[in-house]
């Protein structure tokens, strides 16, 4: 559910300014390395640590008041002209320079100042504040005049850039690009990882880009480690993680999640400006949806094209991206689930909302491979306990519920029990092809339909399209498939049903719609083409896992 925070009127909290320009301008390590001051021979001898501070503009004056003109990030450029006071007012000028934040004092040596006086070098040391002296003579005014320079056009690119992601930000707001789509985009333009997630710190959308689904490892232990509780108990992005950026998504005082962008290059625009323009993109998405549970939707839709379709690199990398949606995987019974009903959004958050009541973890989504009414289900429960046939049977009524009052009878498939996530993808696979053999079957209400009573069908499922399995079913079913191609079928159904019925050539003749005799002229038939005797069990189990695999019996 969205998260109100409580601030004035029916207002979007904005959060602290943010001085993207810092992300353009040079360090007092950049303007070292400059040419102009290099030449200078510029040697530090205070504040190691400080170099990055960002430098603002450069101001020249040996005045030891300065500081009260300054507004902070000045670089100071001084000749020391006036440094003969006393220890304690040289003291006091470099404390008065450090409290009005100056970025640094740069210090030429002249004729009458051979060294730096000791309270100077000894203050900058203790407050860690750059001190740099010059060996050589240098126009300060070519000084000024380079860094000036530079700084303006680091901050004209910064407006360049800035306009640039406004237009691609809103173009994907007017586009009505779904959640994933911007937060990829979104990774590419900062060039680091992005996550989306929601007030429950689960994972809705991530780009990884080349570092892989590992970062979301512990993800929502360490995403609410990132950041503080408010006095109010609303997580504010307080305190990030280091490297990490946060930014809320939010409109109409009304707040769905956080963006994170994790350690990566600083941007000309500012990362967190980068960031807050993607927020407003994916806000505008979510004012736009009328499904309060749209996200959610969304992101188990992906999530479970994505693994059922191989994009994953490791099984690691499976289990800490369900475990990041928000499915536990260590020390959990899993298992895949399939129901035939239409994967509506209703039917999702029903089935969302009957694992809740079974005590357990749930993705819900439409069959990523388009198969009409399936809804997948991957379910996490406590290691002891069981999805027994009222447990399955319940859960399928409060989906067929959601379906309102006119829903049909529906078929549930249940695959293998599964203790990991690479187990847990061939349960729903199995599920799912379970149910689609099942398709013809006659239903009564709810019909459970579990893998475990289908250990052929499930062995056919595991071994998929292997090429020595599809040699296996030509071999064995190729003089029928040639005869019913040429005759206009008739055969293979007859050994479907042979194979579906051992043992009871009378209800294999029934489920054929054929009298028995008719039915065991066939069977003859078979047998000559095939060159077999079809009362031989290790044949017909030959035979049985051909047509499975074909897709001839179900």
């Amino acid at each position: 559910m969205p998260d109100r925070p409580v601030f004035g009127g029916d207002q979007t909290e904005r959060p602290e300014a943010v001085v993207a320009p810092w992300a353009a301008l040079p360090t007092v390590g950049d303007v070292l390395r400059m040419p102009v001051l290099a030449a200078a021979l510029p040697e530090l001898l205070a504040g190691h640590d400080s170099l990055g501070t960002p430098v603002r503009w450069v101001h020249v004056s040996d005045s030891l008041g300065v500081a009260t003109l300054l507004d902070g990030g000045e670089l100071l450029l001084a000749t020391g002209v006036g440094f003969l006071a006393d220890a304690a007012a040289l003291t006091v000028y470099i404390e008065e320079l450090v409290g009005a934040g100056v970025a640094g004092l740069v210090l030429e040596l002249v004729p009458g100042l051979e060294q730096v006086p000791p309270a100077i070098l000894e203050a900058c040391l203790r407050l860690n504040f750059p001190l740099v002296v010059l060996h050589k003579v240098v126009k300060f005014v070519a000084v000024t005049e380079a860094v000036h320079s530079r700084i303006i056009s680091g901050q004209t690119e910064a407006l360049r850039a800035r306009a640039e992601l406004h237009d691609l930000f809103v173009g994907l707001s007017l586009r009505g690009s779904p959640a994933d789509y911007i937060v990829a985009q979104l990774a590419r333009v900062l060039n680091a990882p992005v996550v989306l997630e929601n007030l429950n710190h689960q994972v809705v959308a991530v780009e990884s880009l080349t570092v892989g689904d590992t970062i979301l490892a512990d993800w929502e232990q360490r995403s609410r480690a990132a950041r503080r509780d408010s006095v109010g108990g609303a997580a504010e992005p307080d305190e990030p993680a280091s490297g990490w950026d946060i930014v809320p998504v939010e409109a109409r005082g009304i707040r769905w999640g956080y963006l994170v962008a994790l350690p990566g290059p600083l941007h000309p625009a500012g990362r967190s400006s980068v960031m807050q323009q993607a927020a407003v993109a994916l806000a505008l998405g979510r004012l736009a949806d009328r499904d309060a549970d749209e996200w959610t939707r969304q992101g188990h839709e992906q999530l479970l094209a994505g693994l059922l379709g191989g994009r994953y690199v490791t099984e690691l990398g499976v289990s800490v991206r369900l475990e990041a949606a928000g499915l536990r995987v260590r020390d959990r019974l899993l298992l895949g689930v399939v129901v035939a009903v239409p994967p509506t959004a209703a039917a999702v958050a029903a089935a969302l909302t009957a694992a809740a009541a079974l005590g357990a973890d749930a993705i819900a989504a439409a069959h990523p491979g388009g198969r009409p009414a399936q809804l997948m289900v991957a379910l996490s429960l406590p290691a002891d306990a069981r999805f027994t046939d009222a447990a399955a049977t319940a859960f399928a009524r409060d989906v067929q519920q959601a379906l309102g009052p006119a829903a049909p009878d529906i078929a549930v498939g249940i695959g293998g029990e599964a203790h990991d996530a690479a187990s847990l993808l061939a349960s729903l696979e199995e599920a799912s092809e379970l149910l689609r053999r099942s398709a013809s079957a006659p239903r009564r209400g709810v019909s459970l339909h579990r893998v475990e009573n289908r250990p052929l069908l499930r062995l056919v499922t595991a071994l998929g399209s292997d090429p020595r399995l599809q040699a296996h079913s030509e071999q064995m079913l190729r003089p029928l498939i040639e005869h019913d191609l040429e005759n206009g079928g008739g055969l293979l159904p007859v050994l479907a049903a042979f194979a579906a019925h051992p043992g009871n050539r009378t209800k294999a003749a029934s489920a054929s719609h054929l009298s028995r005799s008719v039915f065991y002229q066939r069977i003859a038939l078979i047998e000559d083409l095939l060159d077999v005797d079809l009362d031989d069990g290790e044949t017909v189990s030959a035979l049985h896992t051909a047509l499975l695999a074909r897709g001839t019996l179900r």
